[in-house]
């Protein structure tokens, strides 16, 4: 077993963005950091690819600014990164046709979320809220929204997501504009990475962290790496492992084991769950939708076919690139994750019945694109959401153990679970409590 003959000041478990930002504050005010990732690259969650002739990245896992993220844009400035904006019409297949949406149906899904505030109960799931609450025929559409974006935008399940929280974060302005870095989120993490450079700090991939023995006097990691099983000493550590590493039973293969347990986080983890999402990137010949029905499809951001394998698609706006990303969330990834299909052909069929005999998508094609989250062993999903009754419980995973032990990463965020932003946040909140706990 290799052991490191050091006490680090910190250990970071996790080299995703929430890891990466803390580590950069803590490197910064010169802490000994030592950060153990997993995998054989950083990024976690975020999975920036680029391909040779393709003048623009391929994000297989986290892609999207959700409104004027105040840290992601700072973090942009400071690497010097540009952010586009991907505002582009919306198009829905009706009846075998696509039509551009309006904005009728989004004024009825505001009033009925703005509606859960007056709600008798303490929480409701969002099927439930929509079961008793939207049976005006007139509400229909909106609910069937509703659920849509349940499980598309946030990888929920519609009957066990907290319809408060869902209201909390769709009317509190969350998802007001959306944008892309320029270049992926690649480049802005490997900034972060770059305040590693100093010394006394490491940056180790491939080690996976299996246990994790902690006490008011320090931390132990100890696990497996490129040469072996290692140990690592820390007088503090900063969990970042995503919730569905979290919430594995100790008996689990991939399950990371603490000791003692973290009999503390067990209520604040039965309030959150952790969504599945499949995503796959098509390439293509060309970017044959800008020219189909004269044109129309040119300015087109997104599409939506409600009964396709994948009921979600975008286009790169505003890069003119023969790149669309086929999407699908919460139970019916699941479903789709577990079935064994060929992800790939069920996005091209998701194209296919979008656009319909206009063109032939096959034959399109060039290369398609995926990573399989659900099935990741560092991962088991893609982002969290809080469950009936959970409000409050990711500001609870976030709180510190005895000043020792330190936790961060998208679910732990207080009002914005499920973003790059929420985690970037939740990792320079984590580092300041670090950085004030050696001062006591």
């Amino acid at each position: 077993m290799s052991d490191t003959a050091a006490t680090y000041d910190v250990a970071i478990i996790g080299a995703g963005a929430a890891g990466l930002a803390a580590a950069a504050v803590l490197a910064r005010a010169r802490c000994s950091v030592v950060m153990l990732e997993a995998r054989g690259r950083i990024g976690g969650r975020i999975c920036t690819r680029t391909e040779p002739g393709l003048p623009y990245p391929l994000e297989l896992g986290a892609e999207f600014i959700h409104g004027r993220s105040p840290e992601t844009f700072a973090l942009a400035r400071e690497s010097g990164v540009a952010i586009v904006d991907t505002a582009g019409s919306r198009w829905t297949l009706r009846e075998g046709r696509l039509t551009e949406r309006g904005e009728t149906i989004w004024g009825e899904l505001q009033r009925l979320m703005h509606a859960v505030d007056a709600l008798a109960e303490p929480d409701l799931s969002v099927d439930a809220y929509l079961s008793r609450y939207a049976r005006d025929p007139a509400l229909h559409a909106a609910a069937a929204q509703i659920r849509m974006m349940a499980e598309g935008f946030d990888a929920a399940d519609p009957a066990q997501a907290s319809v408060r929280a869902l209201a909390r974060e769709w009317t509190g302005g969350g998802l007001g504009g959306q944008f892309r870095p320029a270049g992926g989120y690649g480049p802005l993490l490997e900034h972060l990475r770059s305040a590693l450079g100093g010394a006394g700090s490491r940056l180790l991939l491939e080690h996976v962290v299996r246990a994790v023995t902690w006490s008011s006097d320090g931390v132990t990691l100890d696990g497996t790496g490129p040469s072996g099983a290692f140990r690592v000493r820390a007088r503090r550590a900063l969990v970042t492992l995503p919730l569905g590493i979290l919430k594995l039973p100790d008996t689990a293969a991939d399950a990371v084991r603490f000791d003692p347990p973290l009999a503390a986080k067990q209520t604040a983890l039965r309030g959150l769950a952790f969504g599945p999402v499949v995503k796959v990137v098509l390439r293509f010949r060309s970017a044959f939708w800008d020219a189909l029905d004269d044109g129309q499809y040119a300015e087109a951001g997104f599409l939506h076919a409600a009964d396709a394998p994948f009921p979600t698609l975008w286009t790169a706006l505003p890069y003119r690139v023969p790149l669309l990303t086929a999407w699908v969330g919460g139970p019916r990834a699941a479903r789709l994750a577990a079935s064994g299909s060929d992800l790939g052909g069920a996005a091209v069929d998701s194209v296919q019945g979008m656009f319909g005999p206009r063109v032939d998508v096959r034959r399109e094609l060039l290369a398609a694109y995926t990573h399989d989250w659900p099935g990741d062993p560092f991962a088991r999903g893609a982002y969290s959401y809080v469950t009936v009754g959970g409000l409050g419980t990711a500001a609870e995973l976030a709180r510190p153990l005895e000043e020792t032990l330190f936790f961060a990463g998208e679910a732990t965020h207080p009002e914005e679970t499920g973003t790059v932003e929420a985690a970037l946040q939740s990792g320079t909140s984590a580092a300041r409590l670090i950085l004030a706990a050696y001062q006591v």
